[in-house]
């Protein structure tokens, strides 16, 4: 059996190898079988083999492609095939809002301070926290609500619009960070995003223009620690 497919270039694949999966209730084992062709009729699978790591690996390697190895820059805080982390410093960036009910208005497109962030990024899925201090988290360091409309409880972020790169990849970030800051912050996923006494509104129109640092005590801080963050917990 073979079969031509064009993946940038002609490519011509051959039936090598068979994977049955057994299953009784949660327990399940594999087996690994050679094909054989045959002239006449259909190809037959040949004697179950162990399943070994090496040919897992193998396996792996041949679906990646034989994905390149990446240099990981200082800000990337975590990083595997399908994820990457990392951090930004406090900086200033432009900010759009844009709701039905014209909260925020007066603000759209004005520069705000940033606090520092941690992002995370796994199959486009972007989530985003706070830090309560401008250096370079560790595995047990406790992070903080983001203070944005768009984010949900766990710090996911509503992506909407938003254009949003295909790759978890470190040639990524940009355009990660350029997609979150140029899509229009629109909604309150959850009750309360900042300690601040007036609230998300009256947070962003008190920075609105300044240059200033984040002001740290209007973060809520969490238990949640980086390592927690980054597996998902």
């Amino acid at each position: 059996m073979k079969v031509e497919i064009a993946i940038g270039e002609l490519h011509r694949f051959e039936l090598r190898d068979a994977l049955l999966i057994y299953r009784e209730n949660r327990s399940s084992f594999i087996t690994w079988h050679t094909v054989e062709a045959q002239q006449q009729g259909p190809p037959t699978l040949g004697p179950a083999q162990l399943l070994t790591t090496a040919f897992i690996e193998d396996l792996a390697e041949s679906l990646s492609g034989g994905a390149v190895a990446e240099i990981l820059p200082e800000n990337v805080l975590a990083k595997t095939d399908r994820m990457i982390a990392w951090w930004t410093p406090r900086r200033v960036r432009r900010m759009f809002f844009e709701n039905a009910e014209g909260k925020a208005e007066r603000l759209n497109g004005k520069v705000f301070p940033q606090p520092a962030l941690v992002w995370r990024v796994a199959q486009r899925d972007l989530k985003i926290r706070a830090l309560s201090d401008n250096k370079r988290p560790i595995a047990t360091t406790k992070l903080a609500v983001a203070p944005f409309w768009n984010l949900s409880d766990d710090g996911r972020v509503c992506l909407g619009s938003m254009r949003c790169p295909e790759t978890a990849s470190v040639k990524s970030i940009g355009a990660w960070e350029q997609g979150f800051y140029e899509s229009a912050f629109t909604h309150a996923n959850v009750g309360r995003v900042t300690r601040h006494k007036g609230g998300h509104d009256a947070l962003w129109a008190e920075l609105a223009g300044k240059r200033g640092p984040f002001p740290a005590d209007a973060l809520i801080r969490l238990p949640q620690t980086l390592a927690e963050f980054i597996q998902g917990r």
